[in-house]
């Protein structure tokens, strides 16, 4: 998934880490993927991306990744458009 770009890895020290906030007990949260493409084809990199995702807004309330794991998702990807014009 990361190869294919569906998920972004920080690096610590010498390995690739997911954050564990992407991740719920069985799969990959909800819009994390879409959100990413969304960005990264409109030229975020990805310490961009990840930046982002974990700064607090204070609308949404909380981070991008706090909202799209509790399944507000289509607020964050309109964000996430917006940021992109």
């Amino acid at each position: 998934m990361i190869r294919d770009g569906q998920l972004l890895a920080m690096r610590r020290e010498r390995e690739y880490v997911v954050p564990e906030a992407f991740l719920t007990d069985t799969t990959v949260v909800k819009g994390l993927a879409g959100t990413i493409t969304l960005l990264r084809d409109n030229g975020y990199t990805e310490e961009e991306i990840l930046e982002w995702l974990f700064t607090s807004d204070e609308t949404l309330p909380g981070t991008p990744i706090d909202a799209l794991r509790g399944d507000r998702g289509r607020e964050v990807k309109r964000r996430a458009q917006a940021m992109a014009l």
